[in-house]
C-alpha cells in the first residue's frame, strides 16, 4: 500500500480509501451486507495497510457507523493506526431539526457519531453536502467548536460549487477557524466536470481529493447494460445510479475502458481506478467493496501504470455532463 499526505495537513493516508457505505442494514437498500458479511472484506482491506475509512451518520441510518466501530476496534488495537471520516448533513429522521447544516444538528450529530462509533474522536469530520437553509458562517462556527473541543481532528467538505468550497475557505481563514483540509466531489470517467473548476481550486489552495463514486457506482466495472440491467442486485436496484449514468456517451466510455482493459488483461474497474490515481490532485479515492477478490482487484490497481495514450483513449469519448450529486 502506498500513503499519501491527505492535502497540506500532516496526517497520512492510504492512496485508496474503503468506503463503509456498503456496509449497514439491508433493511436501508437491498445490497448493503450486514457486519458478519462485511468483516472479512475490511479485514482483507486492513490486511493489505487500507488506513482510511469513510463512512457517514445516514448510511443505513448509523448502521454503517456502529459496523465500522466495531470492527475498527477488532482490526486496529490503536486508535491512531487508523483515519476515521465520518460526515453529517443528511436526514436523520422526519423532524425538521434531524438534518441539515445548523450548529444545532451539527453538534447534535457528532455526539451521535461518536456513540456509534465508540470512539473519542473522528479524524475528518465531513459536511455532506452545501445547506442552503443555514448561513454558512453558523456551520463553520460550529465545526471551529466540534474541532476545538476535540471531537475531531479535521474537517472536510463533499459536493458543492467551486464558488461556495472557495467562500468557506475564506471566511474560516478571516474568521481564524478550522478550514475544510478535504474535498470529497463526485468524480469519475463519465463524470468529469469537477476537472473545470473544483480540482484546480484544490490544488491551488492545498485541499486533499478524495473522489467518490470513482466506479461510477459500479457502471464502470462493466456489467451493466443499457436497459439499466445487469449481474448484481446493486446493478438493478440502485436508483440512484439509474440516474446518473446509463446515457449513450457514458457507454461509449466504458467501451474505451473496456478496450484499454483488454489491452492490459485486467479487469474494466482496475482500469477506471488507475486513471483515476494517474490525476492531478487526487488523493484517496474512496472505492465500495462487496467481495473480497473485487477489494483485491481494485488494489492490484496500484501497480498499473498507463501511458499517455491509454489516458487519452479512456478520455476522448467525454461530454459535458450536466452538474451531478449536488443534491
Amino acid at each position: 500500500m502506498e500513503y499519501i499526505r491527505l492535502g497540506s495537513t500532516g496526517m497520512k493516508v492510504s492512496r485508496i480509501c474503503l468506503g463503509m457505505m456498503t456496509y449497514g442494514d439491508p433493511s436501508w437498500r437491498k445490497w448493503i451486507l450486514g457486519i458478519d458479511e462485511a468483516r472479512p472484506i475490511v479485514t482483507r482491506a486492513a490486511e493489505a495497510g487500507i488506513t482510511f475509512y469513510d463512512t457517514a451518520n445516514m448510511y443505513s441510518l448509523g448502521v454503517s457507523e456502529e459496523i465500522t466501530g466495531t470492527l475498527m476496534r477488532e482490526l486496529f488495537p490503536n486508535r491512531d493506526e487508523v483515519v476515521i471520516a465520518t460526515k453529517v448533513y443528511n436526514p436523520m429522521g422526519d423532524k425538521p431539526n434531524q438534518r441539515g447544516l445548523s450548529r444545532k444538528h451539527i453538534m447534535d450529530s457528532i455526539d451521535a457519531s461518536l456513540r456509534r462509533l465508540k470512539m473519542d474522536y473522528v479524524d475528518l469530520y465531513q459536511i455532506h453536502r452545501w445547506d442552503y437553509d443555514t448561513p454558512i458562517e453558523e456551520t463553520l462556527d460550529a465545526l471551529n467548536d466540534v474541532v476545538r473541543a476535540g471531537k475531531a481532528r479535521y474537517i472536510g467538505a463533499s459536493s458543492m460549487y467551486a464558488w461556495q468550497f472557495m467562500q468557506a475557505l475564506a471566511i474560516s481563514e478571516r474568521r481564524g477557524w478550522a478550514k475544510f483540509v478535504s474535498m470529497q466531489n463526485h468524480y469519475n470517467l463519465v463524470y468529469r466536470e469537477e476537472e473545470r473548476e473544483m480540482i484546480p481550486l484544490c490544488i491551488d489552495q492545498g485541499i486533499g481529493v478524495i473522489p467518490w463514486s470513482p466506479l461510477a457506482r459500479g457502471f464502470l466495472a462493466g456489467n451493466r447494460t443499457r436497459d439499466k440491467g445487469g449481474s448484481t442486485t446493486r446493478s438493478t436496484t440502485d436508483e440512484y445510479a439509474h440516474r446518473m449514468y446509463f446515457d449513450d456517451a457514458d457507454f461509449a466510455v466504458l467501451d474505451a475502458v473496456l478496450a484499454v482493459a483488454e489491452r492490459y488483461g485486467v479487469k474494466p474497474a482496475q482500469i477506471a481506478l488507475a486513471w483515476m490515481l494517474h490525476k492531478p490532485g487526487v488523493h484517496s479515492p474512496i472505492i465500495g467493496a462487496s467481495k473480497v477478490h473485487h477489494l483485491d482487484e481494485l488494489i492490484a490497481a496500484l501497480d498499473i501504470t498507463l501511458t499517455a495514450d491509454d489516458i487519452a483513449q479512456l478520455e476522448a469519448p467525454y461530454v459535458p455532463h450536466p452538474v451531478l450529486g449536488h443534491a
